[in-house]
């Protein structure tokens, strides 16, 4: 027989409980934890709007709940089947998955709430000062960061930085904490769930997190892949961060434009010479006709001019398109261009990929 509850509460724990019939949970200010929970039929857990009301439409005295959080927080699904389960503007910054079945068949409705990286400017010797992109991520993600970079363990009571990852609840046993594999599982099976509900920008979150995992997995990500997901990152952020694929191929412009100006282009069109011999009795005359190679030799101040920045860009331009611009270069301008042929057009593209996976609905 179905069953409905409306609990308006601080704490809900229905840690290895049975439910053998379709159940709604309706809850109000509560932090509800559905470890090893057995689902044999349908489980919606959502959030309710309003103060609960009796049969006569008086409002449930809520008093005793006075400071606590707004909103309903599920803090685990560890070991339980996410098949027949169904949250609703919940928030899943803590949410503990790993363990659980099903979930690439779980289904999040409504204002789902996920962690977010830590904010801020990092110094990580001996790299350069790291920021984090904004982005959903899992509790899971946060636990292993924070061991991987040996922060401390927090007294208890105290609320993790905003600045920092935020420890789990083994910190800093490594054994007890997800490693980045079974962390790279649990982002690839939610991000089917966000497919199927239809939620691309979503699922692109969970994407990127899945590929920061495989990136970082030393044991199930063989080296080779590795230095491939490297790069990926660095240029286009997996394929999701137009902007600095943008950058990237400003830059490579850039350069390129400049090495045009400095080495590619010569002094002026290389002249086309005929020679021949005319016989002394007259007849026919034979001509060889040959086109002198590019040169360039001018001084390095009268190489970066207006006029051969304008050629420079239209070489470039040209490239970007997979296109010859016809230019006659010097040795060094035909290699340059070769390889911006090459380099400009896949900056190009993932800059339109990036763009088309954030914006895809």
């Amino acid at each position: 027989m179905p069953v409905t509850l409306a609990i308006a509460a601080r704490e809900v724990r229905c840690e290895r409980t049975r439910w053998e019939s379709t159940a709604t949970l309706r809850l109000r200010y509560a932090t509800a934890d559905l470890s090893h929970a057995v689902l044999s039929c349908p489980m919606a857990v959502t959030a309710h709007p309003a103060p609960f009301t009796t049969g006569d439409g008086t409002a449930v005295d809520e008093s005793l709940l006075a400071g606590s959080k707004n909103g309903v927080r599920v803090v685990s699904v560890r070991g339980a089947d996410a098949a027949h389960l169904v949250l609703t503007d919940t928030d899943l910054s803590e949410c503990l998955f790993s363990g659980a079945f099903h979930l690439d068949q779980l289904r999040l409705e409504g204002r789902t709430d996920f962690a977010q990286p830590p904010v801020g400017i990092h110094l990580t010797p001996p790299l350069a000062p790291t920021g984090w992109t904004r982005r959903r991520t899992l509790a899971e993600e946060h636990h292993w960061r924070a061991l991987a970079a040996d922060q401390p363990a927090l007294p208890a009571g105290q609320q993790p930085s905003p600045r920092a990852w935020k420890p789990g609840p083994h910190h800093p046993v490594p054994g007890r904490t997800p490693d980045p594999e079974e962390v790279a599982a649990l982002y690839r099976q939610l991000r089917k769930a966000f497919e199927d509900g239809k939620n691309e920008p979503g699922a692109a979150d969970f994407y990127y997190g899945e590929m920061e995992m495989r990136r970082h997995d030393r044991t199930g990500t063989p080296p080779g892949e590795r230095g491939l997901l490297w790069g990926y990152w660095l240029l286009s952020g997996y394929g999701l961060r137009a902007s600095r694929a943008l950058v990237w191929l400003v830059a490579a412009m850039s350069a390129t434009v400049l090495l045009m100006m400095g080495l590619g282009l010569p002094d002026s069109a290389p002249r086309q010479l005929a020679t021949g011999t005319v016989p002394a009795g007259g007849g026919r005359v034979t001509l060889a006709v040959d086109k002198q190679d590019p040169r360039l030799t001018l001084s390095v101040g009268d190489r970066f001019t207006a006029e051969r920045f304008d050629k420079a860009l239209r070489v470039v331009l040209n490239s970007v398109v997979f296109r010859s611009s016809g230019q006659d270069l010097t040795t060094w301008g035909t290699y340059t261009e070769m390889v911006s042929r090459f380099a400009e057009p896949m900056l190009l593209a993932l800059v339109l990929l990036a763009m088309r996976g954030r914006f895809k609905r």
